[in-house]
């Protein structure tokens, strides 16, 4: 079996810290750096500034691949078609976009290959801050279609509003973020095809509100049991 690592938005491949003034190695930086090492890398990412740092990292090294270009169209089209299970090989995928940026045909294209695991972030702080307002009539059509198309379909509406009859009229009530993550991890399951899909983490930034949940999806058993042992363990330290 061959493995590559795959990084939908990769960004420079690393950062500085606000609290250190430190660069801090980003994701690609750190699947470089893993032993044993994956076969083949590709880094993705739509800023030319940040390809250019990329390109710097990956210097001469041929096992590396780097990709200017919107994620959606560079993995549906250039780089899944690489990791296809009857060649024997098999994909770990980061999807950490930075709000509703991604096609909900990525993660099913990569749940129905059966070749690609996925760690992927569902993007609360963009989804309350624009999408899931408490009174659904102030949602723009624009933003209603961005999480439509993450979602995959309009499906979302009915998940994340229902309506209760009040004393004068009906009232339309907002499920908690915990409900709508619950129903999206059904969705990796039923739409996508992915066999496992443990109880997502939620992520917190320094004052405690929430930025993500971090889901990850399989096929294989033995790699869902340590990352749900690894979401436990993090639980019970009361980190998120």
């Amino acid at each position: 079996l061959e493995h590559v690592y795959i990084d939908g938005f990769a960004g420079s491949g690393q950062h500085v810290s606000r609290t250190t003034g430190e660069f801090v190695a980003g994701s690609p930086l750190v699947a470089l750096r893993v032993e044993p090492p994956f076969k083949h890398y590709y880094f993705i990412d739509i800023e030319s500034t940040k390809i250019e740092q990329l390109e710097q990292i990956a210097g001469q090294r041929s096992d590396v691949g780097v990709f200017r270009e919107d994620c959606n169209k560079a993995l549906l089209e250039k780089v899944f078609p690489l990791v296809r299970w009857e060649d024997f090989r098999r994909g770990l995928c980061l999807l950490d976009p930075y709000g509703l940026h991604l096609d909900w045909q990525v993660i099913a294209a990569a749940g129905q290959s059966r070749s690609i695991e996925i760690f992927l972030n569902f993007p609360v702080t963009d989804m309350n801050r624009n999408v899931l307002l408490r009174n659904p009539d102030n949602v723009s059509p624009k933003q209603s279609r961005r999480m439509t198309r993450f979602w995959g379909d309009d499906s979302w509406r009915n998940i994340a509003y229902s309506t209760e009859p009040g004393l004068f009229e009906d009232i339309e009530k907002k499920a908690s973020m915990k409900v709508v993550a619950e129903a999206f991890r059904g969705r990796l399951k039923e739409v996508a095809c992915f066999t496992y899909v443990p109880e997502p983490i939620l992520m917190r930034n320094t004052k405690g509100g929430p930025l993500y949940y971090l889901y990850f999806a399989a096929h294989k058993p033995v790699a869902a049991k340590i990352v749900r042992d690894i979401f436990k363990k993090y639980r019970n330290r009361g980190e998120t």
